[in-house]
């Protein structure tokens, strides 16, 4: 900031810089030759400041998200960068999911994903990404329609806490002369103690003596099978089978299985499996939220527990919090409850805790939900 106090006194005064007529003594007139050396002597320093000033703000704006980000590590942040597909069926189901994993003490937010090529299309699972928090990058392989030898960079762009963009590649081959119909096998939702069987088609033409010598699980309960059902001028049909085997674990799969061929040079081709096993026991809400609580204040909420087959309700506990519920001694496949929960005299502050739900009989199973709760001294 540029202060003119210490201007002549002559300048001070708006009278002196007006126009004069020669009435005037001579004396109170100022002349132009007094006043130009002032004025620009103030406007050179005006000038200086005014660069000094933009200089610092321009130096400001450049290193400081620099020096901001020096502590981000982006290799933990993105811990793979790379992914080959390998050699993949056409109409092929063929994803790849990058991790992205803050370990920051800040949020991250991406703002887009930029594709070299269109044979691969990148979607954002979550753009802001807590502290401590996941999420990824889902790389998908338009295998429908490109083929052959396909690679992609993904440059993701991120502009908080600090611009940056990180670049990920995939890289696989498309052959055009196998093909799966459908492209993966979905099982959606299924009960351990009842075998599904998923089945698709896979067409190829080329070599008269192609064939599909087996199919290789990564899991014991995914069993693989596989028949041939046409064969002539140049091209082979077949039908490959999955089921789910008894016992098969809860919880959401995502695998690949892999036709083995006797193609020389391309053998191993990736189908993709998904779907998800029903838990013989579960608990509705997976999360009871009972909002905030005075210590010695209690919260009922409504609870579903539903099982494969009928069963008895032994207990229903969690830690940190008295529970009162009546339980019914008749077996059933549905029970409803209406626990009212109380937290411990101790609690305070926000409180998470696993509320589990026990079976009876020789051959007891449990289940598990959360509950949220903010716990405040009584006023």
């Amino acid at each position: 900031m540029v202060v003119f106090a210490d201007l002549p006194a002559k300048l001070e005064c708006s009278e002196h810089l007006l126009p004069t007529n020669d009435a005037q003594p001579r004396s109170k007139r100022v002349s132009k030759t007094e006043i130009v050396p002032f004025l620009s002597r103030y406007v050179l320093m005006l000038r200086a400041t005014l660069f000094t000033s933009l200089i610092s703000y321009v130096t400001f704006v450049t290193f400081a998200p620099r020096c901001a980000g020096q502590n981000l590590n982006w290799d933990e942040i993105f811990p793979v960068r790379k992914h080959n597909f390998g050699t993949v069926a056409v109409a092929a189901k063929t994803e790849f999911r990058f991790p992205i994993n803050n370990t920051s003490s800040r949020p991250i937010h991406i703002r887009t994903v930029r594709a070299s090529c269109g044979c691969t299309t990148p979607i954002i699972e979550s753009a802001s990404i807590g502290p401590n928090e996941t999420s990824y990058i889902r790389a998908r392989y338009n295998t429908d329609t490109f083929k052959g030898k396909r690679s992609a960079n993904l440059t993701v762009v991120i502009d908080r806490p600090v611009y940056t963009e990180v670049r990920l590649r995939v890289d696989g081959y498309i052959r055009s002369d196998m093909v799966f119909h459908p492209g993966a096998v979905e099982f959606e939702l299924v009960n351990p103690s009842e075998p599904v069987t998923k089945t698709i088609k896979v067409f190829y033409a080329g070599r008269k003596n192609w064939r599909i010598k087996k199919i290789e699980s990564p899991r014991p309960w995914l069993v693989a099978d596989f028949k041939e059902l046409n064969r002539g001028r140049g091209r082979v049909d077949y039908e490959v089978s999955i089921t789910t085997a008894l016992g098969s674990p809860s919880g959401f799969f995502l695998d690949e299985l892999v036709v083995l061929t006797n193609d020389s040079e391309m053998p191993r081709v990736p189908l993709r499996v998904s779907g998800q096993i029903r838990a013989p026991l579960r608990i509705s809400p997976g999360v009871i939220a009972l909002g905030s609580l005075e210590r010695g204040e209690s919260a009922s909420k409504k609870l579903v527990v539903l099982g494969q087959a009928p069963f008895v309700i032994q207990s229903v506990t969690a830690e940190g919090w008295e529970i009162d519920v009546p339980l019914s001694t008749e077996p059933k496949r549905t029970h409803i409850l209406q626990p009212e929960f109380t937290p411990s005299s101790n609690a305070n502050g926000l409180r998470k805790s696993t509320l589990t739900v026990t079976t009876s009989g020789e051959k007891s199973i449990s289940a598990t939900a959360m509950i949220t709760a903010e716990i405040e001294s009584k006023k």
